[in-house]
């Protein structure tokens, strides 16, 4: 049975699915849905079969339309009493330690909350028909759910500006063209591309995957030559792992590794 409300949660060959589950709602988020969403990345991040994640939304519509304005509507006090906290921490956030990659796959709209959510992966697979924005403004809101941090820190400055402060959608030609997209990919073969880039990514260790992730979530804002140096914690459980002698020993057999994740 599945645990989490409005989420399906699946695992697959070192692959987790997260699908969000509203889609009458155009995946729209609510408080209950964005628990769920936070409960599977802990899955994934503690669950050592687990390698890679993919997020994506059900129907054919939206990845997800951003923050439920009918429940917020409806719960205005809560909305504007309710405090950020350490456990109310997005899953990219480095104090989550996530070093697994997670994926977005994007079909229809992702706006508002929905591209804060797959800006928060490390990476962006889109159909073709896909929008994407931050239209807070155009309601008297602001993307505080890190949309506007987060494009200032992924695709240039004017770039990033245009979308927050004009509110209008992109579409994803345009966000491939900036930046904030990797791939592009036919409507009906969406999945398709998810699972092409994921088998890359699985072709390599999951240990050193996650040491390089770790590395560049911290390092890129520090200093070259102090990032260039630093140890940081992943690498030094890569260089403990079975997989830092599989890796060399494979090449040199001429063989497929095995790779274990520990």
């Amino acid at each position: 049975m599945n645990k989490y409300n409005f989420l399906k949660f699946e695992v697959n060959d070192h692959v987790a699915k997260l699908t969000l589950n509203r889609p009458e709602s155009m995946n729209a988020l609510n408080p209950p849905l964005w628990d769920s969403i936070i409960e599977a990345m802990r899955e994934v991040r503690d669950n050592k079969a687990i390698w890679l994640a993919v997020i994506t939304g059900a129907g054919d519509r939206a990845f997800c339309a951003g923050a439920d304005l009918k429940w917020r509507s409806q719960n205005e006090e809560t909305v504007k009493s309710h405090v950020k906290n350490e456990d109310d921490i997005f899953f990219n956030h480095p104090k989550f330690e996530l070093w697994k990659p997670v994926i977005a796959a994007v079909n229809g709209y992702a706006v508002g909350g929905g591209l804060e959510l797959a800006l928060a992966c490390d990476l962006i697979v889109a159909s073709e028909d896909a929008k994407l924005g931050l239209p807070e403004p155009r309601r008297g809101l602001m993307a505080d759910g890190g949309g506007i941090q987060g494009l200032i820190r992924q695709i240039p400055f004017k770039q990033a500006m245009e979308i927050i402060l004009s509110g209008e959608f992109i579409d994803a030609k345009k966000g491939y063209e900036i930046g904030i997209v990797n791939r592009l990919s036919k409507k009906e073969d969406l999945m398709k591309e998810v699972n092409n880039l994921a088998d890359s990514i699985l072709k390599c260790s999951p240990m050193a995957i996650q040491a390089a992730k770790q590395s560049a979530v911290l390092g890129k804002d520090m200093n070259y030559d102090d990032a260039r140096i630093a140890e940081f914690s992943m690498f030094t459980k890569l260089k403990k792992s079975n997989d830092f002698v599989e890796g060399p020993k494979a090449f040199s057999e001429k063989r497929n590794p095995k790779w274990k994740s520990e």
